[in-house]
């Protein structure tokens, strides 16, 4: 199973990423492929994302049951203990006075 996300992505990469998998939400698409294009996918993923950013997750034979990678801007954090890939936050910005 692999499933991709994305957030503020151009309609091209979205048409994109639909030829290849459902868009099941607005900007959720899922599939069943091999590794080899998954990785084709990513990169198009890599080359169309511009500002927007992007998680893929797929079942993997890792502890958890999947693995997963992020590109772009975004408060979460891939981070990695022990071999376990959780998920960190970076903090708020702090609110400025106007």
């Amino acid at each position: 199973m692999l499933v991709i996300v994305l957030e503020n992505a151009p309609p091209r990469l979205r048409g994109r990423l639909a030829v290849w998998l459902l868009e099941v939400r607005a900007g959720v698409y899922v599939g069943s492929y091999s590794k080899r294009v998954r990785e084709h996918i990513w990169s198009q993923v890599e080359d169309g994302i511009e500002d927007g950013n992007a998680v893929m997750v797929w079942r993997s034979p890792a502890e958890a049951g999947y693995e997963f990678r992020t590109l772009g801007v975004n408060r979460r954090l891939p981070a990695d203990f022990d071999g376990v890939q959780l998920v960190s936050f970076y903090p708020e910005a702090p609110e400025t006075a106007p």
